[in-house]
């Protein structure tokens, strides 16, 4: 590494969203971009709820790579109130899924079949912890007497911490974390709990979200919290500590969606995910620890082999476009518009 050039292996992004029919023609080539593989979460409509309909949308992934790119989907299964024993075998025993999505019950986007009570996921929690395949948590509870900044932190008390010590052996993620406790509790937990990290909730907080007015492009679910989570998010994404990874959240959703009167929550930072984080660890001085957060922790927490392409960021300022294309007549607003970058992709080899 020079002071102008960063060359690392090749990132994994543990947490995307790539929709599904025509928008894959945009959101796959973003991710392959400068992604080797990505978790795909499985909230679509209807939700990927069965081993054969999640194995049919990698084949529509798959079809939208760009051609000579070899970006690999690691797949998920939607977990519902009556997923069977059986489905999580059948989970277990593909060789393309990754991981079981945990969303409680209208928690967020395309959740509304998500999981109702804990209680009724315990077959398929115990085949899950027989089997290895790891859980991967929305850490918020939906109760509308519980404040919007604090739903995380609920039920991080209330249902995370339980689960964990029921189900020892259970590898869980704790996506997308958004504070200071959560970061502890992944932190000081037993063997086997890790976090993801996006790129939002290291660079913004609930300011950049309300104040001067809504600003409907940094909303997203868990919500942006106080700066005193936004810091200690930093120090736990620039620790390197293996228990925490890059996960981008990168939620696509068309302008005329997210501008509206009650708009959609996400993020998409997948055009330019890599030049974030690595503004974020610039800025804090731990450029050196980017590599383990973006490259390994996540390879090796799912038990695969680390990429062995590389990847090189150059320092060269760009703006980040005010819009993308998207589908047709609907452009997207990309995360972080009309800001400057100070990194940007220079090669793969």
């Amino acid at each position: 590494m020079s002071s102008e050039t960063l060359t690392i292996a090749l990132p994994d992004d543990a947490h995307v969203h790539l929709r599904d029919g025509d928008c894959l023609a945009t959101t796959v080539p973003a991710s392959a971009r400068c992604f080797g593989r990505a978790i795909v979460m499985p909230n679509l409509v209807p939700p990927m709820t069965s081993v054969p309909a999640v194995l049919e949308y990698r084949d529509r992934i798959m079809a939208a790579r760009p051609t000579g790119n070899d970006f690999q989907p690691l797949m998920t299964l939607y977990l519902t109130d009556n997923t069977s024993s059986e489905e999580i075998q059948r989970a277990a025993d593909s060789e393309f899924v990754f991981g079981c999505k945990l969303y409680p019950a209208g928690a967020t986007t395309n959740s509304d079949s998500g999981v109702t009570d804990l209680t009724k996921l315990s077959p398929a929690l115990e085949r899950m912890q027989a089997t290895g395949l790891p859980l991967l948590v929305h850490g918020e509870v939906t109760r509308h007497e519980v404040d919007v900044f604090d739903r995380e932190r609920t039920f991080l008390d209330e249902q995370l911490v339980p689960l964990v010590e029921k189900y020892p052996e259970l590898p869980v993620v704790f996506e997308h974390i958004t504070t200071q406790e959560a970061a502890q509790f992944v932190q000081g937990t037993r063997p086997g709990v890790a976090a993801t990290i996006t790129p939002q909730h290291l660079l913004m907080n609930r300011n950049d979200l309300l104040v001067g007015g809504v600003h409907p492009h940094h909303f997203c679910l868990p919500v942006l919290k106080r700066a005193r989570h936004q810091v200690a998010l930093q120090a736990a994404a620039t620790s390197g500590s293996p228990r925490f990874f890059l996960g981008t959240d990168s939620a696509p959703h068309a302008r005329s969606a997210k501008e509206s009167a009650c708009g959609c929550a996400g993020c998409y930072s997948a055009p330019f995910a890599l030049e974030l984080y690595a503004q974020l660890f610039d800025d804090l001085g731990h450029l050196d620890a980017l590599e383990g957060f973006a490259s390994q922790h996540a390879a090796d927490f799912y038990g695969i082999e680390r990429n062995k392409e590389k990847v090189t960021l150059q320092r060269r300022p760009h703006r980040v476009p005010d819009s993308l294309d998207y589908l047709p007549g609907e452009p997207i607003v990309p995360y972080f518009a009309g800001r400057e970058l100070n990194w940007a992709l220079a090669a793969r080899a």
